[in-house]
């Protein structure tokens, strides 16, 4: 499904109370824009068995004091299966997810810090990590820009049509 396709599932999969779809379709170029520089087109989030996405503490070895809390998303089944079973005890499963949906998630989730995109298959040491505050401030941008449209619509009305 290429990110027009997910965009307009999200559209259409948002709540129908005269805002909302408008809302996501203001913040799908932001949404695009940063699916696009990523290399697949979904990825497998790790989720527990009542549909939590697993949110893991992540500490930098050469910066032990920053320590965040992230989403890992994989570009393949294995490697995240693999990495969700590393405690066998935990009941894990992987999503296969649309790239848009995931980061529309960080939209509305307060939890996680950063996603962290996996890649490369059996690669764990390197990944691309897009930050909370950076999709926030994106979509900021771009709705800044349709509560102005708005307003500028709103405002060639005549005031006095009855």
């Amino acid at each position: 499904m290429n990110l027009d396709q997910q965009i307009e599932i999200l559209i259409n999969n948002a709540p129908q109370d005269g805002t909302t779809p408008q809302v996501v379709k203001a913040i799908a170029p932001g949404l695009k824009l940063l699916a696009q520089q990523l290399q697949h087109p979904g990825y497998y989030i790790l989720q527990t068995l009542d549909q939590s996405w697993v949110v893991q503490p992540f500490i930098n070895v050469d910066q032990p004091h920053i320590k965040k809390r992230v989403i890992y998303a994989f570009s393949n089944l294995e490697d995240a299966l693999s990495y969700g079973n590393a405690d066998s005890k935990s009941q894990i499963v992987a999503v296969p997810l649309p790239v848009t949906h995931i980061l529309f998630q960080m939209v509305v989730l307060e939890m996680p810090d950063s996603l962290c995109f996996f890649e490369t298959p059996n690669n764990f040491q390197s990944a691309t990590e897009i930050k909370r505050s950076e999709i926030q401030e994106l979509v900021q941008v771009y709705l800044k820009d349709y509560q102005q449209r708005c307003q500028s619509k709103s405002r060639k009305i005549p005031p006095h049509i009855a």
